[in-house]
């Protein structure tokens, strides 16, 4: 039995946020049916690397799930997507602003249909002057904080590589879904759940707020910028925290030959003695977090001529045996092939019957009692008849009339 056993999901979502929230939740045991449109979801083309088959945009946002196709501009089709609703836990969608109530299904309504139904939708903002602005992955990094905060000094704001603002906000919509279920046991009332993606970036760039306040009392002595104006600048590789890190390069020198590093108090003398400058750790310029505040360059300058000229394995090994916290930068190659990631099931092949296999990510989420395997994302329309004929009880003549008729 699965965590979610028993719990059924109306997908209406595509792209990436939505997706990577109900994916979450079909891992976790969640009947999980994906409504599409007959053209199906944009990202079964997008970024083909295989012809005519589903591209991994897709496939690694919709393993676990089932595929339903419909026609929701039809009488028929909204018609048997009130029966679903009828039969659902949990809705879920991601399109622009007002789209669901435009056809018909605004949140009274759908609480005649079904008043447990727990409704959660995806948008790029909150209410407000920006409501209506389209948002994607990198817009909600640029409004939400991230990209302002990202970069060097010197340099343009940029993006991060981690997909903060689409499934960093699908994880927040997963919190937000699984709390309504809880709370409707109590209730027995299903509710709105909504998150917003500038919201849920904000929420993940909380520090940098935190710093924003503390400029009123003076300069950040955290971050290595040797000036400060109103607003919390870019800093790099800095930290920004309590023990300053930064990252280091590292033999033979590519672009991946590096490791970051972070000093903690205890940590100094042992650094100081691996370094070749024992001297250092008794040195009243040095020995004390204090002393080495205002010379957090120079300091991993000295460390960097030790990491030049070893390996970030090597460096690995040694700066953890004297217990320093660290941590090699790790390339997409060698993250897709890292054993350790894939005894722990966070590298999964699976088998796709059109594609062939592919790699995709594992859930992230251990439970004890309901280990999760990562199944194949369905093919467009793969469980229609399972779903409108064996669950809804539709006539299989009237189905394949509504087949015919591009409703399904």
């Amino acid at each position: 039995m699965s965590a979610l056993d028993g719990i059924r999901i109306l997908d209406m979502t595509h792209v990436q946020s939505g997706p990577s929230a109900t994916q979450i939740l079909a891992w976790l045991g969640a009947d999980v049916v994906k409504l599409e449109a007959p053209t199906g979801d944009i990202t079964r083309q997008q970024l083909r690397d295989v012809p005519d088959a589903d591209s991994l945009y897709f496939t690694m946002l919709n393993c676990n799930k089932r595929s339903i196709t419909l026609n929701m501009k039809s009488e028929e089709g909204k018609q048997l997507f009130i029966e679903m609703v009828k039969k659902s836990d949990v809705l879920v969608e991601n399109f622009g602003p007002g789209a669901v109530d435009r056809m018909g299904f605004t949140w009274d309504r759908l609480q005649e249909l079904n008043p447990r139904l727990v409704y959660a939708s995806i948008k790029g903002f909150g209410e407000g002057p920006y409501t209506h602005y389209k948002a994607y992955e990198v817009v909600a990094q640029a409004m939400g904080g991230s990209m302002s905060t990202t970069g060097f000094e010197d340099g343009p704001p940029v993006a991060t590589g981690a997909q903060i603002g689409d499934s960093g906000t699908g994880m927040h919509a997963v919190a937000g879904i699984l709390a309504a279920l809880v709370q409707r046991n109590s209730t027995g009332r299903g509710q709105r759940v909504t998150v917003a993606m500038q919201h849920a970036v904000l929420n993940l760039c909380r520090v940098k707020l935190r710093d924003q306040q503390r400029l009123a009392h003076g300069p950040l002595a955290e971050y290595p910028n040797e000036s400060f104006g109103e607003e919390v600048p870019r800093s790099g590789n800095a930290s920004g925290g309590g023990q300053p890190g930064w990252a280091v390069k590292c033999a033979p020198g590519g672009p991946n030959d590096w490791i970051y590093v972070i000093v903690q108090p205890p940590g100094w003398a042992p650094i100081a003695n691996l370094i070749g400058r024992p001297e250092l750790a008794d040195d009243p310029e040095w020995s004390t977090p204090a002393a080495r505040l205002p010379k957090l360059d120079k300091m991993f300058q000295l460390i960097e001529e030790w990491s030049s000229r070893v390996s970030k394995w090597d460096a690995l090994a040694e700066l953890n045996a004297h217990n320093i916290p660290c941590g090699p930068i790790l390339s997409t190659k060698e993250l897709i092939e890292d054993a350790s990631l894939a005894d722990n099931n966070m590298v999964v092949t699976v088998d796709h019957p059109e594609r062939g296999s592919f790699k995709t990510v594992g859930c992230p989420i251990k439970l004890s009692d309901s280990p999760v395997k990562v199944e194949t994302s369905p093919l467009l329309g793969q469980h229609n008849e399972d779903v409108y004929v064996r669950e809804l009880g539709l006539d299989p003549q009237r189905f394949a009339e509504l087949k015919t008729n591009g409703v399904i």
